[in-house]
């Protein structure tokens, strides 16, 4: 089924559900897209564009207590509508009911209709990091959407991590953080391995051109499809569907010559954006109440390495939620079913005092 039709029907429905709920019309509910342009906006770099694009969607009544939610490496805002995700929680008498919050959706920079090195710019486009993305977001929240407080602040994988620096860099923000299918430490061992493989495949590609290629390089989704193979799907999850030979090699047909809407650029700057990813330095500066949220057949942050167990204790009000592996988990995937952590979130919600 079309991914485009997917969404719009996902976003039909959960219009419909909350308005049937709420009493409100269906054009007050539904959820609503924007773009907004960042003057000058200045990269870790030193490298400065005089405007800069970014896209977001919106659920809910502005004057709501906001939500900012933060979507994986190769999303978007509105992936987070899906129905395993969203569908979990922003309905009539969900955790996060969106006729009680004000939900936000950004695009990262570099990612989904925000600015991008496929706009034209190509591989001039600026070398973006986390932290310049976490900027943009805050700038967008700050200055355009004119948000002051968060009540609480969701990320999951690369927005995991990105939840971890929001907390750092701007402690008094949000009283809630909830980072997911993350780790807060430096980039390192088998993740930061596979990153590698996936962008030298690209740029050692003689398709790819130095970034002026004339059609996508097919390294994109054979690289892609590997990296997810040793990355995402668990151990138990992947054998549930595969068991046999046979089996396995259908899943690869499939998803090695299956439509593949990424860009080459485009990926591989979202994937070296975590390049120096570190926030280990200063966890003792998170104020909000911090839920950490992980799976325990995460490939690419296994519990065994301790590092959450021992960084958690630096966190004056933080505690872990490890999902248990089993054949109906994902490994890092699990963490976007929000099934598998929704009842936590809403007792956390029910008890982190509000900031001053």
């Amino acid at each position: 089924m079309n991914r485009r039709f997917l969404i719009a029907r996902t976003l039909a429905s959960l219009a419909l559900a909350l308005s049937a709920a709420t009493g409100m019309a269906a054009d007050a509910i539904q959820p609503i897209e924007g773009d907004w342009i960042a003057k000058d906006f200045k990269f870790s770099t030193g490298d400065v564009m005089p405007e800069l694009r970014l896209h977001y969607t919106t659920l809910g009544d502005p004057g709501n207590d906001a939500v900012l939610i933060l979507h994986g490496t190769a999303g978007s805002g509105t992936g987070m509508l899906a129905a395993n995700f969203g569908g979990e929680l922003f309905g009539p008498g969900q955790p996060l009911d969106a006729s009680r919050y004000f939900i936000i959706l950004p695009d990262a920079l570099g990612t989904g209709k925000s600015a991008r090195p496929s706009d034209g710019l190509r591989a001039k486009f600026p070398n973006y990091n986390y932290d310049d993305m976490v900027t943009a977001q805050y700038r967008l929240l700050t200055e355009h959407l004119k948000v002051k407080h968060l009540r609480v602040i969701i990320g999951n994988s690369m927005g995991g991590m990105q939840t971890w620096m929001w907390a750092e860099k701007y402690p008094g923000m949000m009283d809630v953080a909830v980072p997911m299918a993350s780790l807060p430490s430096a980039m390192g061992g088998r993740n930061w391995m596979l990153r590698r493989m996936l962008t030298e495949s690209i740029r050692n590609d003689p398709e790819w051109m130095g970034g002026n290629y004339t059609k996508q390089p097919r390294s994109l989704q054979f690289a892609s499809v590997f990296f997810n193979a040793a990355t995402i799907g668990g151990n138990q999850g992947l054998y549930k569907i595969a068991p046999t030979s046979a089996r396995a090699d259908a899943l690869l047909k499939e998803r090695l010559t299956g439509p593949f809407p990424g860009d080459a650029n485009d990926q591989l700057y979202q994937w070296e954006s975590s390049r120096d990813y570190d926030p280990s330095k200063g966890l003792e500066q998170i104020r909000a109440t911090l839920l950490a949220i992980n799976s325990s057949d995460d490939e690419r942050n296994p519990p065994e390495l301790g590092i959450l167990d021992r960084e958690i204790k630096r966190v004056r009000n933080g505690r872990v939620l490890l999902i248990p592996g089993s054949p109906d988990t994902f490994g890092h995937g699990t963490t976007g079913n929000a099934r598998f952590w929704k009842k936590e979130l809403a007792e956390v919600l029910q008890t982190a005092p509000r900031l001053p």
